[in-house]
């Protein structure tokens, strides 16, 4: 058959849904059997069930057919001795008749002994007898009853003066059809080559063996239906408290820690009930004691920044005293008053950002948004690092667009980010140029800072942002930074609900990328800008876009 595309067209679209309700059908029962305990164990059952139920109706079945026919074959030759004598006995003396009415009253004379013998033989049951007499060249075979269902084989073991029997299907026109048991024997009469044999229908037996076939399918059914109830009431006994297990496990996760399982008895399941409720005992008191712990931490460390302020300030204005008249010094003297300052400085800050990062840690930092210019927050945080670009004689290059990036988020924490990875990447660029560069799309505004320094080692991009963390120890901090600048910085990115993320390799440089969502609230899921830089070629061999170039400042912040 010859299908043109039309056809093909058409078989497809009708057998397209078919296919989709299938793989719908498909992919929810995988998920049932991933997601369902009690449905794999009653699924196991059933199947062993149904497998062992098989194998034993097949053995069965088997066993008694083999008896049933045993039992036939046995009463079939009793019946076919007796057959032959009454033969042989009705066939001497009597040579005055011709062979084929010889023959047939013989063949009568066993069928009107048909009744008693099955009465007599009780298994035999009746049967239909054929007497043949082989013929030769001189004469034609002659034969009684249903000589043309005597099956070529078996003759061939008469022939052979056998006793024999076989298996065989029979048909008559407006009788019996069906298999059979054909026995056959040769006979001692005085008719040379005289063969008898006798056919038993098997009806009785195909309905006994009908019967036990039904019997066994039924009770199988019913078998399967009643392991399947118990099954589903066993399995049901052991999930009904794995769920319950599970659902006190989420709700646990979920911050109830007063959630126990209910103990009933003292069996396996009650003994998982006690050593889950202990287990949830002994979790629920250590996270207590770590909240508690992470409070007094939190509260302490406020604490001691705002106590510290009073002789801070004290300090601060006795060294401003000092520093002011240090012209009037010796010079070890005047040196000491400028790191003296210099040290107060540092020191200021470092109080700051331990109660900036005390606010994160208690939740109660809080986003002062406004609907403004992203790249006024990007000016600002180039200005107050102006100085710490000329000391390390780096270039920075800026890339922003030319119209306003407006964006709802809190200026004073948006800035202070950018100047702590501004600051960074000067810190650890080794004088090479610096880009910052400002994308934005419908939905979210990208800042990307990217340095030709030192670079991250595999690993280090989740580091960087741990609190005092630092790559190499022993680099000289040229920003003065507190180990705090780059953890605020993620603290402050997330709570714009926004993300900062880092890339790095050894001796190319490192990238970070602050994505902010231009709308409160709304979450960012991509960035318009990539964080593995791409693009123009330095003439060193590193990424660099076409930009202006602008100068820079100082910064609090670093990378460790």
């Amino acid at each position: 058959m010859i299908f043109t595309s039309r056809s093909r067209r058409r078989i497809n679209g009708t057998f397209s849904p078919v296919m989709r309700w299938a793989r719908s059908v498909g992919a929810a029962a995988g998920h049932a059997w991933r997601r369902s305990l009690q449905l794999r164990v009653v699924a196991s059952t059933l199947t062993l069930s149904f497998v062992v139920i098989s194998v034993l109706g097949v053995v069965l079945t088997g066993q008694i057919t083999d008896r049933l026919l045993d039992t036939k074959i046995d009463a079939a030759t009793k019946e076919l001795d007796r057959a032959r004598a009454s033969v042989e006995s009705q066939l001497a003396g009597d040579d005055t008749t011709s062979v084929a009415n010889r023959l047939e009253l013989a063949r009568s004379s066993l069928t009107s002994r048909d009744g008693d013998t099955a009465s007599e033989g009780g298994s035999a049951g009746t049967f239909d007898p054929v007497l043949l007499v082989r013929g030769d060249g001189a004469r034609r075979e002659l034969s009684t009853g249903p000589a043309d269902q005597i099956p070529e084989a078996l003759r061939a073991f008469v022939q052979a003066d056998q006793i024999s029997y076989q298996f065989a299907p029979v048909s008559e026109p407006g009788g019996y059809s069906g298999p059979a048991l054909i026995v056959g024997s040769p006979t001692a009469s005085d008719l040379p080559d005289l063969e008898l044999y006798l056919v038993f229908p098997l009806a009785g037996e195909d309905r006994s063996l009908a019967l036990v076939r039904g019997t066994l399918l039924i009770g199988g059914a019913v078998l399967m239906v009643l392991l399947a109830a118990v099954s589903l009431l066993v399995a049901r006994q052991v999930v009904l408290p794995i769920r319950s297990a599970s659902r006190i496990a989420v709700r646990f996760a979920d911050g109830r820690l007063k959630e126990r399982m209910p103990v009933r008895g003292e069996d396996d399941i009650a003994r998982l009930a006690m050593s889950f409720n202990e287990m949830a005992e002994s979790l629920s008191k250590q996270i207590t004691q770590l909240e508690e712990f992470g409070n007094l931490q939190r509260q302490f460390t406020s604490d001691v920044s705002h106590e510290l302020r009073t002789p801070l300030t004290t300090v601060r204005m006795a060294a401003e005293l000092i520093h002011d008249g240090s012209d009037d010094l010796d010079p070890l003297l005047k040196r000491s008053s400028e790191l003296l300052v210099a040290e107060l400085d540092r020191f200021e800050t470092l109080l700051s950002d331990l109660l900036e990062i005390s606010r994160h840690d208690a939740g109660v930092a809080e986003l002062a948004s406004e609907q403004l210019d992203l790249r006024m927050c990007a000016r600002a945080a180039i200005s107050t690092v102006r100085h710490l670009a000329r000391e390390t004689g780096t270039e920075l290059i800026v890339d922003m667009p030319d119209d306003p990036v407006n964006a709802a988020v809190d200026p004073r924490r948006v800035e202070r980010i950018l100047r702590n990875l501004l600051a960074n990447a000067l810190d650890h660029g080794e004088g090479k140029p610096v880009l910052l560069r400002l994308r934005a799309d419908d939905d979210a505004a990208a800042f990307v800072v990217r340095d030709q320094g030192v670079g991250l080692r595999p690993g280090e991009e989740k580091l960087v942002f741990n609190r005092f963390w630092r790559s190499d120890p022993s680099r000289v901090r040229r920003s003065g930074g507190t180990g705090l600048g780059l953890a605020i910085s993620l603290e402050d990115a997330r709570l714009h609900d926004g993300k900062l993320e880092a890339w790095g390799e050894p001796g190319q440089g490192a990238c970070f990328r602050l994505t902010l969502p231009r709308v409160r609230g709304r979450k960012v899921v991509s960035s318009p800008l990539p964080l593995r830089p791409s693009g123009q070629r330095y003439p060193s061999g590193q990424p660099l876009p076409a930009a202006r170039p602008e100068g820079v400042g100082a910064s609090s912040g670093e990378r460790r």
